[in-house]
């Protein structure tokens, strides 16, 4: 069983640049077909998929979040991280890292086959 867990700031200032880690248990990130996820969900919205890093170490990212946004990972921590820059009050959401397997609704990034519990972020100064 798969187990995500985040961390990181809970409030930070607009401008600035929010970083998050999901440390993964149960599972090995370099594993065959499985894409390692970032979303947020801000409140009154729906779920929103920000990226993710693929077993290979290979990175997408949502189009309208691209220019500010870096996934890595950390193959020997067992952790990937999110950077996301230039904050503003808008990205004030729930973040989740979650794990895809990518042979179960390619097309659909949402979908998620193992999920983390979430952390509220807050942008404000």
């Amino acid at each position: 069983q798969v187990q995500l867990q985040e961390s990181g700031p809970r409030l930070v200032n607009p401008s600035q640049t929010l970083p998050l880690t999901c440390t993964v248990s149960g599972g090995d990130i370099t594993t065959d077909y499985y894409y390692w996820s970032w979303l947020r969900q801000a409140p009154g919205k729906a779920m929103e998929w920000i990226g993710y890093i693929n077993y290979d170490g290979k990175t997408y990212y949502s189009p309208t979040l691209n220019s500010r946004t870096s996934i890595a990972r950390d193959t020997s921590k067992k952790q990937f991280t999110l950077q996301l820059s230039s904050v503003t009050p808008e990205d004030t959401a729930v973040y989740y890292c979650a794990l895809k397997d990518f042979r179960d609704r390619p097309s659909d990034p949402v979908t998620n086959n193992y999920w983390g519990r979430g952390i509220q972020v807050t942008v404000s100064s």
